[in-house]
C-alpha cells in the first residue's frame, strides 16, 4: 500500500508580512528606549568624571592647603617668548593631574622637555610647566585626558591640535577684568585704579580667581552651597549657541545679560530668531582656520573661552565676549537634554536644568561702583550659587 505523504505546512505571504510588521513596530518602540538608556549611561559616566575631578581638587587642597590656580603657571621673564614660559595661562586642570591618576602626564609637564627634529636633534628644550598652552608641538598639551571629556560630546580635535575639555572652573557672577585680575603675564601687579588688581578683585566672587589662590576657608557661604566647576560643550566650529560666542567689544559693559538674544554684536553677529539655538555668524578669529580657538578646545588653557564659566545666564545659553577669547560672559552647557552638570565645593555633582532661577537678567554683570563681596547676586539661585562669600539666602536646594 502506498503511504500518503504528509503535506508540510508553511507561512503564507500575508502571515510573513504581518510578522515583519510586528517586528518593525517592536523595534520602533524599543529603539528610543535603547537610545535613552545609552544617554543615561553616558550621563552617569559624565557625572563620575566630575566626581573624580572633585576628589582630585579636594586631595590637591589637602596637600597644598589651596585649590590649584586658574590662569597660573610660570610668568614671562624679560626677553622671553611663548616657548620660555607659559605666561601664567595654565588652567586649574593641569594641577589636578597627579591627583587623577595622570602622574605620567604630570611628570612630562613638570620637567623640562626637549623638542626634537626629524633627525632626533634637539631644536629647543621647553622648561618645566611647559610653553604657552596653545603650542601644538608640545606633546602634553595635545594629549587627551579621558576624564576631561563628557561621553555625550562627540567633538574631537583635529590632528596635532590641543586636546579638549568639557569641564570648566566657576568664576562667579561678574566679569570686570577677570581675565587676569590685575596680574600681568610677567607677574607684575597692575596698580591702575580701574584696570588694576585692587578694583578687579572686587568682582572675583567665584570659586576660582585668575592668577590668585583660593582656599576652602574662603567659601564663607559653605562648600555644599557654592559652585566650584561646571560642564561645558566643546565648540564644534558651527554657529551653535553654547559653543560659539557673540563678540561685543564696547557694548559689553552697558548691555544686560538677557538682551543679547535680540541684539547684534560686532559685525552683526547675533542670535538667529528663526533658529534660536544658533547665531547668525561667527567671529572671524573663531572661524575655520583657527581650529584651536573655541569653547573647551584647549584643556590646559585657563583663559575664559576654554575653561571658565559664569553663573549669570542659565545653562545652555549664549556666550558674549568683549574681546576674542576673554572678558566676557560664558555659560555652562552640555550635550545632555535640558541642563548641565555642576560640581559643588563639597564634591557633590548636581544636574542643573536650563530653567533654573536666574533672577534679574536686566542687571549688568559689572557696575562702575563695584558689586563687592557681600552684596547679593541679582541673578537668583544661579547667581547665589556662583558666589562663595556673599551670604545669599537663596540655594540650589530650595
Amino acid at each position: 500500500m502506498r503511504t500518503a505523504l504528509k503535506r508540510r505546512g508553511g507561512f503564507t505571504l500575508v502571515e510573513l508580512l504581518v510578522v515583519i510588521a510586528i517586528i518593525g513596530v517592536l523595534v520602533g518602540l524599543l529603539l528610543p528606549a535603547v537610545q535613552a538608556a545609552r544617554e543615561a549611561a553616558r550621563r552617569m559616566s559624565c557625572s563620575n568624571n566630575f566626581k573624580q575631578i572633585g576628589l582630585g581638587l579636594h586631595n590637591y587642597h589637602s596637600a597644598y592647603k589651596q585649590l590649584p590656580k586658574q590662569f597660573g603657571g610660570t610668568y614671562a621673564s624679560p626677553g622671553g617668548n611663548d616657548n620660555t614660559s607659559n605666561r601664567g595661562r595654565l588652567s586649574f586642570l593641569v594641577g589636578t593631574l597627579p591627583f587623577l591618576e595622570q602622574q605620567g602626564l604630570w611628570e612630562q609637564i613638570s620637567n623640562p622637555r626637549p623638542l626634537l627634529d626629524a633627525g632626533g636633534g634637539i631644536v629647543l628644550t621647553y622648561p618645566a610647566m611647559g610653553p604657552v598652552p596653545f603650542r601644538n608641538n608640545y606633546a602634553p598639551w595635545i594629549t587627551q585626558v579621558p576624564g576631561f571629556r563628557c561621553p555625550s560630546d562627540p567633538s574631537v580635535p583635529s590632528a596635532d591640535l590641543p586636546a579638549y575639555t568639557n569641564y570648566a572652573a566657576s568664576h562667579g557672577d561678574c566679569f570686570w577684568e577677570q581675565t587676569e585680575i590685575g596680574i600681568e603675564e610677567n607677574g607684575n601687579t597692575v596698580t591702575d585704579a580701574t584696570w588694576g588688581e585692587g578694583n578687579a578683585k572686587k568682582y572675583a566672587r567665584g570659586a576660582f580667581k585668575a592668577r590668585h589662590t583660593t582656599r576652602f576657608r574662603d567659601f564663607l557661604d559653605g562648600l555644599s552651597g557654592s559652585l566650584m566647576c561646571g560642564e561645558i560643550i566643546a565648540d564644534t566650529g558651527e554657529m551653535e549657541l553654547s559653543g560659539a560666542a557673540i563678540r561685543a567689544e564696547g557694548a559689553m559693559q552697558g548691555t544686560s545679560p538677557g538682551a543679547w538674544a535680540t541684539q547684534a554684536g560686532e559685525g552683526g553677529i547675533m542670535v538667529d530668531p528663526l533658529r534660536p539655538r544658533f547665531y547668525t555668524g561667527r567671529d572671524v578669529q573663531l572661524s575655520p582656520g583657527n581650529d584651536d580657538r573655541g569653547r573647551g578646545r584647549q584643556w590646559a588653557n585657563g583663559r575664559e573661552m576654554f575653561t571658565r564659566f559664569h553663573s549669570i545666564r542659565p545653562p545652555n545659553s549664549y556666550n558674549v565676549m568683549r574681546w576674542w577669547d576673554n572678558n566676557g560672559m560664558w555659560c555652562a552647557s552640555s550635550r545632555h537634554q535640558g541642563g548641565a552638570h555642576v560640581l559643588m565645593g563639597d564634591g557633590a555633582v548636581k544636574f542643573i536644568t536650563d530653567s533654573i532661577d536666574t533672577g534679574d537678567q536686566t542687571a549688568l554683570p559689572l557696575l562702575d561702583q563695584g558689586r563687592g563681596l557681600g552684596k547679593e547676586s541679582p541673578y537668583g539661585v544661579w547667581g547665589a550659587a556662583g558666589t562663595i562669600a556673599s551670604k545669599e539666602t537663596l540655594s540650589l536646594e530650595d
